[in-house]
């Protein structure tokens, strides 16, 4: 998330998604895609809150293998405030996520990151893996 030519790649990726790209797997609509990760990427900037949650996921080295390793599976559990907003207009979300990848590389790697609520304490390299891990994650669910 902090190179340049991952955001373009993200940017083309999320070009090609339409508002009724139907999905692969999974009960999400397209819009409702891009607005769980838009706040999923707020989260990861410390612009909107989440709960914590107590999980086994907060200790090494699970906590290493879920963020770097381990293939997202589909269906993951998410945090209620990534899900609750209902999307607004869908030219106005996709130009908000774009901004947010930049407002995200704009952080340095040595910040203080804010905490996850399923993996707690993360570094500025741990919320870059993650957060592009999840956006492809979400892209290869409607097929970009």
């Amino acid at each position: 998330m902090f190179q340049e030519d991952t955001r373009r790649e993200l940017n083309g990726r999320l070009s090609r998604l339409t508002p009724l790209e139907p999905s692969r797997w999974g009960a999400m609509s397209a819009p409702r895609m891009v607005s769980h990760l838009l706040d999923s990427m707020r989260m990861s900037i410390g612009e909107l809150a989440v709960a914590s949650k107590k999980t086994p996921l907060r200790f090494p080295p699970l906590k290493q293998l879920a963020i770097y390793w381990i293939p997202m599976a589909k269906g993951l559990p998410t945090a209620p405030e990534l899900i609750a907003r209902v999307p607004d207009d869908w030219s106005e979300e996709v130009a908000a996520l774009r901004a947010a990848f930049d407002r995200f590389a704009a952080r340095s790697l040595d910040d203080r990151w804010p905490a996850h609520p399923a993996f707690g304490t993360m570094s500025g390299r741990d919320w870059g893996a993650l957060m592009y891990r999840h956006n492809d994650h979400h892209f290869r669910q409607f097929g970009i």
